[in-house]
């Protein structure tokens, strides 16, 4: 049976660079495939690309930054009555606004770059977790930047939230280190992405690569053979 044969998997950010192709990398592994993402055009060029490779995926449109914990409770039991299982989540949803020295950024700018990257990944994780405890073997993963790089000078909100993401997933690990769900996080090397094309001109930035060479390190988190990763951040190379 395929790695991932038969299970549910929800990718937050699955319009975005790696968690497009992470997606796709979960169908192709067996999975049904949630797409939850606020760019339409793109969730639909993925939800395309998914369905070729996979199980049919589910499309669902939401923009984290306005999103509501009633919005993302409306999410879990559409989930339950439409899939009746969920046996991953995958976050892969960021905001980050550019480099900007602290004392001349935007404070709204500041504030939601905390929320996107954290806050909201906290309350999505929250209300998915009754359904995730209902499998015999749950994962959530946080895909994570590297904090020894983006905690550095004009990162602003995105790399305060960096830091928080790790306390978040201790203590989360701490909480359900005894249950069913499992969390783990990711943090992939350099990739050309969007979001950091925001701190590196292309001219500058010969070490990013595509975010499809870490698909695969998703789908090994996901998968029932991530279990050693329990607790802990599957740190990649460029």
């Amino acid at each position: 049976m395929p790695e991932l044969g038969g299970r549910v998997v929800l990718v937050a950010g699955a319009a975005g660079g790696l968690g497009a192709a992470a997606a796709n990398a979960c169908a192709a592994a067996g999975a049904t495939v949630v797409l939850l993402g606020r760019k339409v055009a793109k969730l639909n060029r993925v939800y395309d690309s998914a369905a070729r490779l996979g199980p049919e995926p589910l499309l669902y449109p939401l923009d984290l930054e306005g999103a509501s914990p009633d919005d993302y409770a409306a999410l879990a039991e559409r989930l339950e009555s439409e899939l009746g299982r969920l046996d991953g989540l995958l976050h892969c949803a960021a905001n980050f606004p550019g480099l900007t020295p602290f004392a001349l950024g935007d404070p709204a700018a500041f504030a939601r770059a905390i929320h996107v990257n954290l806050t909201a990944r906290a309350w999505l994780t929250q209300a998915c977790l009754p359904l995730l405890r209902q499998r015999e073997d749950a994962a959530v993963v946080f895909a994570l930047d590297d904090p020894q790089r983006v905690g550095q000078a004009y990162w602003g909100g995105y790399g305060v939230a960096q830091y928080g993401l790790r306390g978040l997933l201790d203590s989360l690990h701490h909480e359900l280190g005894n249950g069913p769900v499992r969390v783990s996080g990711l943090q992939p090397g350099p990739m050309r992405t969007g979001l950091r094309a925001r701190a590196f001109t292309h001219e500058e930035d010969a070490v990013a690569v595509d975010p499809a060479n870490y698909a695969e390190a998703c789908v090994q988190l996901l998968a029932a053979g991530g279990a050693p990763w329990r607790g802990r951040v599957l740190e990649l190379p460029a």
